[in-house]
């Protein structure tokens, strides 16, 4: 080491410290995660997303409940354990095929299917009503057999068809500018969906006729009705379904099992509903486990149709009731989105109307369930064992799918996706200039600059 001319080592300089630049403050985690799932809500196919993985995770996790449900059911019926399962697989399967072929559809193309689906729906609702025809299944007469085991209850597809139809008629009649006339926006709205409304009731159907009448409400709210109309229509709604509950001694038993503790309640016979209310509080947190259920064991009527939702809480618990109200949550969310964002008046209508119908029989459904609604005996949709209604609703979740696809942003940002590697296919399906991937342009750049 040099020296200095004293014989002392030099002193080493020390460092001059800089000042720490000022810490940025730190974010609220929760206001971080709010930013996120707002960005993420804002991009354009977000809808499309929820619709399309909220619907196959609802129809995936239905399957399995309905072969764990429906198992003891079939072997009581001398039937094979998976007979239930099989039927409704083979509805999915055929569902799934038409909700592909709905959201490759054009707008066009719905609205032309509008009034042949009505006119197919009310012929089929009134051919029940012929004798050596239509059939009862737990005393409604709302089904017509196909032969063997496979039957069809046409008012499953009436929903579908109001839904169609009223969109399409309200739609044309906004670009007439028609609708600021209360005659206009009631005719023949309202008598073809009271003409529907009578066909399932002649079968006795009331929770079908509840939903079809929420649709009903969803187009007139869509369409701007006045308050005073919209009270009115709900006034005679309202007093019809009085009349029908208080003139049926099976409809007011079901009124007085709201809320019920005990089988037997106010004289009423709640066996389903209490034991539905034993399902779901057995379950716990995370429940007895995938086909463990002790209630689907004869003490639980319907368990794979209307009360799947209790054994789901009996063997999943409530992580997975919760699960399932986090996917029907998202669904209807997603619904609402494309009715707002979108400038097509049908699709605002179709949209709203779907979402409408999904929503209100997810609702009856599950407060049925959980004692805080009368038992409707509708089924919870794309969930419940039942081909009907599995059919006509995958075939809606093609529209929203559809419609979602057609809005602006969600076209541009599916336009704009390309394949990262290998190449690409020009216009009119032939072979343009080759254009390899990032890595191949490098190494051919790097060999002609003579790198090695």
């Amino acid at each position: 080491m040099p020296s200095s001319r004293t014989g002392r080592p030099p002193v080493q300089q020390r460092a001059v410290r800089r000042p720490a630049a000022p810490r940025a403050p730190r974010e609220n985690p929760v206001r971080r995660l709010h930013t996120r799932a707002r960005r993420a809500w804002d991009r354009p196919l977000t809808a499309y997303y929820l619709i399309l993985g909220g619907s196959l995770l609802i129809t995936v996790l239905g399957l399995v409940m309905v072969y764990s449900a429906s198992q003891i059911t079939a072997l009581q019926m001398s039937l094979p354990g998976s007979y239930f399962f099989r039927k409704q697989l083979l509805a999915a399967v055929i569902g799934g095929i038409l909700l592909y072929a709905a959201s490759r559809m054009p707008v066009k193309l719905h609205r032309a299917l509008a009034y042949p689906i009505l006119a197919g729906a009310v012929f089929l609702m009134a051919l029940v009503q012929v004798p050596g025809i239509g059939m009862a299944v737990n005393g409604n007469q709302n089904w017509i057999s196909l032969g063997g085991s496979f039957q069809i209850q046409p008012s499953e597809f009436g929903k579908l068809a109001l839904v169609l139809w009223g969109a399409d008629l309200m739609a044309r009649k906004q670009d007439k500018k028609l609708l600021n006339q209360w005659k206009h926006m009631l005719v023949p709205l309202v008598p073809v969906a009271f003409l529907l409304l009578g066909l399932i009731m002649l079968g006795g159907d009331m929770g079908t006729a509840i939903i079809l009448t929420a649709i009903l409400f969803g187009l007139l709210w869509l369409a701007g009705a006045p308050t005073r109309l919209f009270v009115g229509v709900l006034s005679v709604a309202s007093l019809i379904g009085v009349i029908l509950i208080k003139t049926s001694p099976n409809r007011m038993a079901r009124l007085a099992c709201i809320g019920a503790t005990e089988p037997r309640s106010g004289g009423a016979d709640c066996w389903q509903a209490v034991h539905g209310i034993y399902a779901l509080a057995s379950g716990g947190i995370f429940g007895s486990g995938l086909g463990a259920s002790v209630e689907k064991w004869g003490q639980l009527p319907e368990a794979h149709t209307d009360f799947i939702f209790a054994v789901t809480g009996e063997e999943l618990g409530l992580a997975g009731t919760l699960s399932v109200l986090a996917l029907f949550a998202a669904l209807g969310y997603a619904g609402i989105r494309v009715a707002g964002r979108t400038e097509d008046p049908f699709v605002r209508y179709a949209a709203g109307g779907v979402t409408t119908w999904i929503t209100a029989q997810s609702v009856i459904n599950i407060g049925a369930v959980l004692g805080l609604l009368p038992i409707a005996g509708v089924p919870l949709p794309l969930f419940s064992y039942g081909g009907s209604a599995l059919l006509p609703t995958m075939f809606a979740i093609g529209l929203l799918i559809a419609f979602a696809r057609d809005e602006p942003g969600a076209r541009a940002a599916l336009a704009m996706r390309q394949p990262r590697f290998g190449r690409k296919r020009g216009a009119g399906g032939s072979a343009g200039p080759r254009r390899w991937n990032t890595m191949r342009r490098r190494v051919s750049a790097a060999r002609s600059s003579g790198e090695r």
